[in-house]
């Protein structure tokens, strides 16, 4: 009897599959990958198929519904999905296939490099192989595999452009890391699913993020409501601050009142918004504006942009992000 999982492989391009070029470096299916997938069968039996082949830089809304919906429509008679991913958006992609597929009941891990499986020296096979492993764990959800390190999709953020340990666990403890011991899991990272599994891909692209600036001027909101956006999310400083002395404060105030939702982050990387503690935060809450609290900027954006996607109200919206869906916000 074979006691080997079985994996199934869904192929994005990306660094990991990239080859040097006359423009420079490239994503394309190689023998490459083969050689590396023909070590791992060793231990997994392994099944692949080619999604797309996009440098991340390309991969938006519409390449994230088609991840989710080829992980929903192939994950019977698997153990688990690895998706290889290029880096740059690869926390954007983890955080909204997250909501996308509430209750999924497999592991279902991204990853990928920041040098090319052909080079000698990648971190490739090693991202592979922490990827592979937590994909045969048995524990459902969304995660992202890098550098012996595993954390949920939704708190997953980009941290360095080419080191090696390029994605940090924000706010949230890793879900497994690889030591001598092997993969290590932290139970109470992980989340048993509370439901059966779904596929809800549908998301709206009209969500705009918007770093505060000192001297910003305030007519940008005035401008983004005019161009028909349906959400916004501030990354403000520190706690959630935001210039009161300026026209700023009245310009969220019409965004709110014309049905626009608006959540406030922080441009801290660690910690989290508290809109609580200053006397702004208070008049912004009074005004409608929804905290973020500690959740990423990546994990804000794409739960904005998935409950706008279903169709919800501001009111709902609000709700929404009262809610924990899958370990992405500390309530």
């Amino acid at each position: 009897m074979d006691s080997k999982k079985n994996i199934l492989l869904l192929t994005t391009g990306g660094t990991i599959a990239s080859l040097a070029g006359e423009d420079g470096l490239a994503p394309h299916r190689s023998a490459v990958m083969e050689r590396e997938l023909k070590q791992l069968e060793t231990y997994y039996n392994i099944t692949v198929h080619d999604v797309m082949c996009l440098d991340s830089s390309n991969i938006g809304a519409e390449e994230w519904q088609l991840i989710a919906r080829s992980v929903f429509r192939h994950r019977q008679g698997f153990d688990g999905i690895v998706i290889s991913h290029g880096t740059d958006t690869m926390a954007y992609s983890a955080s909204a296939v997250t909501f996308m597929l509430p209750n999924i009941d497999l592991p279902v891990v991204f990853t990928g490099s920041q040098l090319p499986l052909s080079d000698i020296l990648s971190d490739g096979p090693d991202n592979l192989r922490t990827a592979f492993a937590m994909a045969a764990s048995g524990r459902p959800g969304v995660f992202l595999a890098f550098d012996r390190k595993v954390m949920l999709g939704c708190r997953a953020v980009k941290v360095r452009a080419s080191g090696f340990s390029a994605f940090e666990s924000v706010n949230a403890r890793y879900a497994g890391t690889v030591s001598n011991r092997g993969l290590v899991l932290n139970e109470k990272i992980l989340r048993a699913p509370s439901g059966t599994p779904e596929l809800h891909p549908d998301i709206s692209k009209s969500v705009f993020l918007l770093k505060l600036t000192p001297g910003m001027d305030p007519a940008i909101f005035d401008t983004l409501s005019a161009m028909g956006y349906k959400g916004i999310v501030i990354e403000a400083f520190g706690l959630g601050g935001i210039n009161v002395l300026s026209q700023e404060l009245k310009s969220i105030r019409r965004c709110v009142e014309k049905g626009i939702s608006v959540v406030v982050t922080t441009q801290c990387l660690y910690d989290s918004s508290d809109l609580q503690v200053y006397q702004v935060g208070h008049k912004l809450l009074s005004m409608g504006v929804i905290q973020g609290r500690d959740m990423t900027t990546e994990a804000a954006m794409t739960k904005l942009m998935w409950g706008l996607g279903q169709g919800m109200d501001p009111e709902k919206i609000a709700a929404l992000f009262e809610n924990n869906l899958a370990g992405e916000v500390t309530l």
